[in-house]
């Protein structure tokens, strides 16, 4: 029997259990331990991937944390922590002599030996396996094999962000300039895009897209996330699901609007003016350092097309803590009363939640869950806003 499950694929960490830094720019709070603990008692999430596990550190501590019986290696992959599935991962950068990068990569591994396996063969290719998201001096197409050979899934990542990503930089028009298409199992859209907007590119309809948090900081886990169809929550369950195998299927993707993304609009990089076209030079200051946003560049990438894949619903979702007056101390109290944030945003009651906060507040978490809420567009690198009125 199929049951729905909530996973957010891509959360970083900030430093290990001895202190040292893995995400320079992550919150020093964003350790291992944390992440698992907020995940499973405050978020509310089934599935989490955590794409630093290549860490020695980081590998080291979640050993310890399988000798302590706190981590249950899954038969089907995953391991579980509480109420929460680990999917251990990677996120990687690719800039070849080849490639005119630099892009990011996700890469999922269904065991702890499996992605220890996956960072002693990287570093043969890179310079600090300590530290996140660094550059992998070989092709895109030998990192796919590689991770396909040891039984690994392969996403590019935010793929629309201006700086580093597969299409953001304007260099690519096409995937199969870097990668194998064959050996993609899924695309990440990154903050600043949704579905809709990206529907008319032709090349990302084979493939299902998944929508991720990208959080730095335990607040930002769940920011944006998608609710699968599984049997049971595991790596095996999560790969059927990318693939949209034997009935499983990612039903529905969270996110932010993207006109809350720090990237969506073109924006002038010296002075910040928001430019409505694909301007060459701000018309306020003159400057020609230009920030292309995320929904011009893939207009330049898309085209008309037929019968254009039915795609699940995006949900233009406002996290709670983005929500105007909806403070802490309220915060609190809606957890203790409801458990997770998970069950506020999609169990809970507009009755139910005037039990423990104001009219007015129940009525913006309500419309913050359903996309309803004002919005005052970002740019970039600086977030939209959302209005409370």
């Amino acid at each position: 029997m199929f049951k729905e499950y909530y996973a957010d694929l891509h959360i970083h960490i900030g430093r290990t259990l001895s202190g040292r830094a893995v995400k320079i720019t992550g919150s020093k709070t964003l350790t291992l331990t944390r992440i698992l603990e907020t995940a499973s008692a405050r978020k509310g999430l089934d599935i989490i991937g955590i794409i630093d596990c290549q860490s020695p550190e980081v590998i080291e501590e979640m050993t310890k944390m399988i000798n302590r019986g706190e981590l249950q290696e899954l038969a089907e992959g995953g391991l579980r922590f509480q109420e929460t599935i680990l999917i251990p991962g990677s996120e990687i950068e690719i800039y070849d002599s080849n490639c005119q990068g630099p892009i990011h990569v996700l890469v999922y591994f269904p065991t702890l030996l499996k992605m220890k396996e996956f960072s002693e063969w990287m570093r043969k290719y890179m310079k600090n396996i300590h530290l996140s998201s660094q550059r992998i001096y070989c092709d895109g197409q030998t990192l796919q094999e590689k991770v396909r050979d040891i039984g690994g899934l392969f996403i590019p990542a935010h793929v629309f962000t201006p700086f580093k990503s597969l299409f953001g930089k304007g260099v690519y028009r096409s995937l199969t300039e870097v990668f194998d298409p064959q050996l993609i199992d899924a695309v990440e859209l990154g903050l600043s895009s949704d579905t809709n907007m990206v529907s008319d590119i032709r090349e990302l309809q084979q493939y299902t897209f998944v929508t991720n948090s990208d959080a730095h900081s335990l607040g930002k886990i769940a920011r944006e996330y998608q609710k699968l169809r599984l049997k049971q929550a595991n790596f095996s369950e999560l790969k059927k699901a990318l693939h949209e195998w034997q009935g499983r299927a990612i039903v529905a993707n969270y996110g932010l609007n993207p006109l809350l993304g720090k990237y969506h609009q073109t924006v002038c990089a010296k002075c910040g003016e928001q430019l409505k076209t694909a301007a060459t030079c701000c018309t306020v200051c003159g400057s020609v350092q230009i920030i292309k946003g995320v929904a011009t560049r893939i207009k330049e990438l898309s085209e008309p097309i037929e019968n254009v894949r039915e795609r699940p619903p995006y949900i233009h979702q406002v996290p709670l803590e983005f929500i105007p007056g909806l403070g802490p101390k309220t915060m609190e109290h809606l957890i203790e009363a409801f458990g997770t944030e998970m069950t506020i945003l999609h169990r809970v009651t507009v009755e139910q939640l005037e039990q423990i906060v104001h009219h007015k507040i129940a009525k913006m978490i309500d419309l913050a869950r359903t996309g309803q809420l004002g919005i005052a567009v970002g740019g970039g690198g600086v977030y939209g806003k959302v209005q409370s009125e």
